[in-house]
């Protein structure tokens, strides 16, 4: 028989699953449903006499409005803002155009050569900018029209480009998690170690597969024939091109990782960075620094939009008890320590096909690392492993945010279809990045344990 309050939970988690459906956004959703229940819980308590966790008075409004303000002084949040300028000013940096250009004639000569450029400028864009909208678009826009161009298959062009686009939310510096750092009260700087590697190794992954399916289905990439010979210059060129990238990266993650500065020190560095490097291209002008600004603005507020909601959710559901009601159940199952982390990840990945990575972070995450820990599983291992599950969420339908990014900028005769069939090795791929990380979890704590 389940406890008054214990029903209170499963119908506010049900309420806020309900709503999501309705196309309210989300940061309104939760808000909604947290002064909702409050008030409630209140009135059954004043009323009714209900025994419940609940702080039956107004009280629990002050509450909500202390965990609100110490979410927005948080120092290590400060980190968000400067990052996002960054990836948004080397977006406007021409750096990827340069890239692009130069990776196009060094392997576009071999047969999913584009494809592998591809990927490799994920990579290197995942490790400085954390974006994963402007990522994914930015790719799309240079590379899709030469790879069609180039009788590449339309879903295998699909999937590489939005998979690779992806990358950025796991590769540090990403955004997530930052976000994950600052909610399980771990150190940032060990969450982007513990990342680097299966982050690494997820594009490893895809590069293989790539040369495999257009070595086996020549159909997929077919080889160009008229590009001009491979030369020292052209070497050269890329080397050149590769090593603006490299240096911002070893700036802000070297710092990080060498303990020289803080992670919020490292953004004000790479935004800083990114900038100089806009102006080095001659892409600099108050234009261009105006809309940067503005995007930066909108995407920090919509991010913080959903922290409060969330934040507020978070306290209502707990002074109900929901974490330890939570805590018992999955304790509960008929499983072994094991067994319930991969129901946990089983849980994740089915909400990534309804909800998007922010929520599911500041939501689900903080209710069950906690059930994790008590288990005997490190926290860092098992918040990198939750992170690599959440990045499918960018890629499953239906609402999957790579896809939509992509769709929005594909050369016109590029399906939805196209791109969900593009997509699913790649989503495969992640399943095995994930198995990896559960089976081999110094994937995660080698970096952390040899710097540390």
């Amino acid at each position: 028989m389940l406890e008054l309050n214990e029903v209170l939970v499963i119908a506010m988690l049900l309420s806020f699953i309900a709503l999501i459906f309705t196309g309210i956004p989300v940061a309104w959703v939760l808000a909604g449903v947290s002064v909702g229940f409050s008030f409630i819980a209140i009135y059954g308590f004043e009323n009714f006499g209900w025994d419940t966790y609940f702080l039956t008075d107004m009280r629990i409004f002050s509450v909500i409005v202390q965990r609100i303000w110490g979410q927005m002084s948080n120092w290590i949040l400060v980190s968000l803002p400067m990052f996002i300028f960054m990836g948004l000013m080397l977006e406007r940096s021409g750096i990827t155009e340069k890239l692009m250009a130069n990776f196009i004639q060094l392997f576009g000569r071999f047969r999913g050569g584009l494809a592998l450029g591809v990927v490799l400028i994920g990579i290197l864009l995942a490790a400085s900018t954390g974006i994963v909208g402007a990522s994914v678009v930015l790719l799309a826009l240079l590379s899709m029209p030469i790879m069609l161009e180039q009788k590449y298959n339309k879903g295998f062009a699909s999937g590489v480009v939005a998979s690779a686009g992806t990358l950025g939310i796991l590769i540090p510096p990403s955004i997530m998690l930052i976000i994950m750092a600052d909610q399980m009260s771990v150190s940032v700087g060990n969450l982007f170690m513990g990342a680097l590697i299966p982050g690494l190794m997820l594009g490893a992954f895809y590069i293989i597969y790539i040369m495999g399916a257009a070595t086996f289905f020549k159909t997929l990439a077919p080889a160009p024939t008229d590009l001009p010979p491979v030369t020292a210059r052209l070497v050269f060129d890329t080397l050149l091109a590769v090593l603006p990238p490299l240096l911002l990266i070893f700036a802000v993650l070297g710092s990080i990782f060498m303990g020289i500065a803080t992670p919020t020190e490292a953004s004000g560095v790479g935004a800083f960075g990114a900038t100089l490097l806009a102006a080095l291209n001659g892409k600099l002008s108050f234009a261009v620094l105006r809309d940067v600004g503005m995007k930066t603005t909108i995407t920090t507020a919509f991010i913080f939009g959903i922290f409060v909601g969330a934040t507020m959710f978070a306290v209502v559901m707990r002074q109900l008890g929901g974490d330890e009601f939570i805590s018992q159940a999955l304790q509960g199952l008929p499983f072994g320590p094991s067994g319930i982390v991969l129901t946990i990840l089983f849980i994740a990945f089915l909400a990534g096909f309804f909800l998007d990575w922010l929520e599911i972070s500041l939501i689900m995450l903080p209710l069950v690392s906690p059930v994790v820990v008590l288990l005997g599983f490190d926290q860092i291992w098992f918040i990198v492993l939750f992170a690599v599950v959440l990045q499918t969420s960018f890629l499953t339908p239906p609402v999957g945010f790579s896809l939509f990014y992509l769709k929005g900028v594909a050369p016109p005769g590029v399906t939805i279809i196209d791109i969900y069939k593009g997509v699913i090795p790649f989503v495969l791929l992640q399943m095995l990045a994930v198995i990896c990380v559960f089976m081999y979890p110094q994937l995660v704590l080698w970096l952390p344990d040899r710097l540390l």
